[in-house]
């Protein structure tokens, strides 16, 4: 039996089980706010708790009857389980409750489908679809399933999932195909700015940590966000001035969240490969939430995942304004490098202590230089103006420019090793 997809908003119900161990108050909540996320309107729920998982319902004969029952007294249209499902126990439990059943990979998958808007963000997504749909063919087909051995009537099911799993693999090497040149780009995009030596910033977090607010108060990129989950989920990367004088490129990228569907991290590993790539990671934290360790805990998991746990990072405790009598301020480890900063990227509150903290993380020592430029010093000019924070620009009477700036010692020494005729201006004077 197949069941379509209601054109509006679903009437779901909600299983939370514990199983072996107890669901925390906070982890029910926001599998909540993954289906309202989704568009589901919660009409009711079920809870319980089993040793283990009932290996052909998941919840038991009892609890699954219970279950049936609900479903026809509140005519829910889906069901809702924040738990892996088997591709058997989704079948079983849609043939006795007949409506759609979907696990917490699935509405995850589901809601990345619906916020995916990139052309790229839209093949990743695809991409986790199908993988996770290919060991669930067999729930289109079941109708086929009734026919019997015979003569005219072998097979023909076999056939047709046959068929299905050949297509699937196809579209799944095409996708594959097609990201892989999407991230060739990205490759050469990440060589550009390494050749730049511009350094990056890549913003990671729990999702609905606050991530893009703090991204659009830093860039004013105007990236959608939102008080949801998953508000965003296309990276966007923008470059920014810090108050030392370097500059530096900032990437927001897809929030993560606890038993994230490895589909999902496996088709989003070449979007992540920005975090993989960053000189620091901005760790964003909704310093209210009430189950802010675990989030914590959940980020450096998939961090560690993708590779990428080793990295430099700042904390970012985000949402201040909704405590009480927390201000700003910078945390620093016993050598003085800025380890955490609390701020409200909602306010602005903090937001100059974060940039002082990622200007101490990039640029280091920072020099004062002064220079006399000729008209045919252009592009000296521009690259001043791409690397350095430049202070004073002036005509000079004779032509070409005064130019003085504030610039990352390391970087002007390297400047000045590669451009032997500047190293000699300035020791004569020029």
């Amino acid at each position: 039996m197949v069941f379509e997809r209601p054109q509006s908003g679903e009437r779901a119900i909600l299983a939370q089980l514990d199983i072996g161990s107890t669901i925390a108050a906070d982890a029910r909540e926001e599998f909540a706010l993954l289906a309202s996320a989704a568009g589901a309107e919660i009409v009711g729920s079920i809870g319980g708790s089993r040793s283990v998982p009932d290996s052909r319902l998941f919840i038991g004969t009892g609890k699954a009857e219970e279950l049936q029952a609900l479903v026809a007294a509140t005519e829910a249209e889906l069901v809702l389980f924040n738990h892996a499902l088997s591709p058997a126990q989704e079948r079983n439990l849609e043939r006795l409750l007949q409506c759609r059943v979907l696990d917490r990979a699935g509405l995850i998958l589901d809601i990345f489908a619906q916020r995916a808007h990139s052309f790229e963000g839209k093949l990743q997504v695809e991409l986790a679809q199908l993988k996770h749909l290919s060991t669930r063919l067999v729930r289109g087909w079941t109708h086929l399933e009734r026919q019997k051995g015979g003569i005219g009537l072998r097979g023909p099911g076999e056939t047709q999932l046959e068929t299905d799993r050949r297509l699937l693999a196809k579209r799944v090497d095409m996708l594959e195909q097609r990201l892989q040149r999407i991230e060739s780009q990205r490759a050469q995009g990440r060589r550009a700015r390494a050749k730049a030596e511009l350094p990056v910033i890549s913003l990671v977090g729990y999702t609905n940590a606050g991530k893009s607010t703090l991204f659009n108060q830093l860039t004013a990129a105007g990236v959608f966000e939102a008080d949801q989950l998953f508000a965003t989920l296309d990276p966007t990367l923008r470059r920014l001035a810090l108050p030392s004088g370097g500059r530096v490129v900032i990437a927001d990228t897809v929030g993560f969240v606890s038993r994230l569907p490895h589909e999902l991290v496996a088709a989003f590993r070449s979007t992540l490969e920005e975090t993989r790539s960053a000189n620091v990671l901005l760790h964003v934290v909704d310093a209210a939430a009430t189950s802010r360790d675990r989030q914590i805990d959940d980020v450096e998991r998939v961090l560690a995942e993708i590779g990428s746990d080793q990295l430099p990072r700042l904390e970012v405790f985000n949402k201040i304004d909704v405590l009480v009598d927390i201000a700003p301020r910078i945390e620093r480890d016993a050598d003085g490098r800025p380890t955490r900063v609390w701020l409200s990227a909602h306010s602005g509150a903090g937001i100059d202590l974060l940039l002082t903290a990622l200007g101490e993380l990039t640029g280091g020592a920072q020099v004062r230089q002064q220079l006399q430029l000729a008209p045919s010093d252009g592009k000296l000019r521009a690259w001043l103006f791409e690397h350095a924070q430049v202070l004073v620009d002036q005509p000079a009477d004779t032509g070409g420019w005064h130019i003085e700036f504030n610039i990352s010692a390391a970087q002007w020494e390297r400047r000045l090793t590669n451009d032997p005729l500047l190293r000699q201006r300035l020791q004569t004077g020029g």
